[in-house]
């Protein structure tokens, strides 16, 4: 199975290397529905350091997302590196998100069936099937939409109360995973988009929805010692394997 070539002067420069895993999960986004064109934000913070991230200047629209396209800003908002700016409730969410939870990728949609559910006065994710018992435990809510973001404070309050789980639910707004790299954020957010939209279906039945018991679930979140793919080692397969769909469905975000 071929790994996505990164070009040869490049291929082990990790800073390039999460230019383009950032433009694909841009890519992705839109073949999966998860994307508002110009709008929402994914940023990676910059290999090697703790206080400058990357992020496609706001104008793009996802499908244009090149890893040559991305910028460099602080939590200032000021452009380090690249041409054109950070959108400011990127700025504002992003940065103190990264700071305070120090997770590497922070992903934010206003995707359609996560937003359906935040939607609701009970918005809360039942463990209901495998792929939804892997998120039990570990997603943050906030049920207080303050409207726009336009200060840091803003992205301090979602940091505290994100703590150590990797997806907050938004309410009447939207859903932000972060993770240690792009494939893993980007994988978390496909598969809650999956599992928001079973629970949906299966509400809108009106027929009692059948939770997993706390000793199912934690079977399902446990390491399985014997399993010829961990978890880490699924992420990067399935990143890689969406990078070679992207090579025929969406070129160039590699350039």
């Amino acid at each position: 199975m071929s790994v996505h070539p990164l070009p040869s002067s490049l291929a082990t420069d990790p800073v390039w290397q999460a230019r383009v895993h950032l433009a694909a999960a841009h890519r992705l986004a839109v073949l999966d529905d998860l994307e508002e064109g110009i709008d929402n934000h994914f940023t990676v913070t910059v290999p090697g350091r703790d206080d400058r991230y990357l992020i496609l200047p706001f104008g793009l629209h996802w499908s244009e997302a090149r890893a040559s396209d991305m910028i460099v800003f602080d939590e200032s908002g000021a452009t380090l590196e690249g041409e054109g700016v950070v959108e400011l409730s990127a700025q504002c969410i992003h940065a103190p998100i990264h700071r305070i939870t120090g997770a590497r990728v922070v992903l934010h949609t206003h995707q359609n069936w996560a937003v359906t559910l935040n939607m609701l006065e009970d918005n809360r994710l039942l463990p209901a099937s495998q792929t939804a018992a892997y998120f039990h435990g570990n997603v943050a809510y906030d049920d207080t939409y303050t409207g726009i973001a336009d200060t840091l404070e803003e992205g301090e309050r979602l940091a505290g109360l994100i703590g150590d789980k990797q997806v907050i639910f938004m309410k009447n707004h939207g859903v932000l995973v972060t993770g240690a790299t792009v494939a893993q954020a980007y994988r978390r957010l496909y598969k809650l988009e999956r599992v928001c939209r079973a629970q949906v279906l299966a509400m809108g039945t009106g027929r009692a929805i059948k939770v997993l018991s706390d000793e199912i679930v934690a079977r399902v979140q446990s390491p399985r010692p014997h399993d010829r793919h961990p978890r880490a080692e699924r992420e990067r397969l399935y990143f890689e394997a969406m990078m070679r769909v992207l090579d025929n469905e969406m070129p160039g975000y590699a350039d």
